[in-house]
């Protein structure tokens, strides 16, 4: 009687750590600013991994003193000329990202268009909310932290009745 109670115990300790696993594995999805807030970034999971894809940005087009000015901005930087003609909105900057548990998704990389690079990468929720995202080269130690922030929703204005 003794070892079924353990074993009882056991399965329900288990089956609460799996579920708060699953609960902060998924913390990271939804939408967020990049550090200059002239970008949002979806967050989301398909096939057990995280990936993340421009939704907005502060500048669709090209401003006047750029070569294209007026047309929606794309890929232009991307090493593959054969992309270089996507579009920014809908491009995938995140790929797949596993949660490595304590607020740390790995195994990742970031596509950055400014410079048409991509940089294995890891992100880490901090206990404020903000998403820190390290790219990197090679070493952790050779790159960069930015600092996103979480989009919320704006609340609509209820019309009098």
């Amino acid at each position: 009687m003794n070892i079924r109670l353990t074993v009882l115990v056991v399965s329900i300790l288990l089956g609460m750590v799996a579920h708060a696993d699953g609960t902060e594995a998924n913390a990271i999805v939804g939408q967020w600013f990049t550090s200059e807030k002239d970008a949002r970034i979806e967050i989301f999971k398909v096939n057990g991994k995280y990936n993340g894809k421009i939704v907005w940005t502060k500048e669709p087009t090209y401003p006047e003193d750029d070569p294209e000015s007026g047309k929606p901005t794309h890929d232009r930087e991307n090493p593959d000329v054969t992309k270089r003609g996507q579009p920014l909105l809908g491009l995938t900057l995140l790929a797949n990202f596993e949660y490595a548990g304590g607020n740390s998704w790995t195994h990742g990389t970031l596509y950055n268009p400014e410079d048409g690079n991509t940089y294995k990468t890891r992100l880490s929720l901090t206990p404020e909310g903000t998403l820190k995202v390290r790219g990197y080269l090679g070493i952790s130690l050779l790159g960069r932290t930015v600092v996103w922030t979480r989009y919320e929703e704006p609340v609509k204005a209820q019309k009098d009745k």
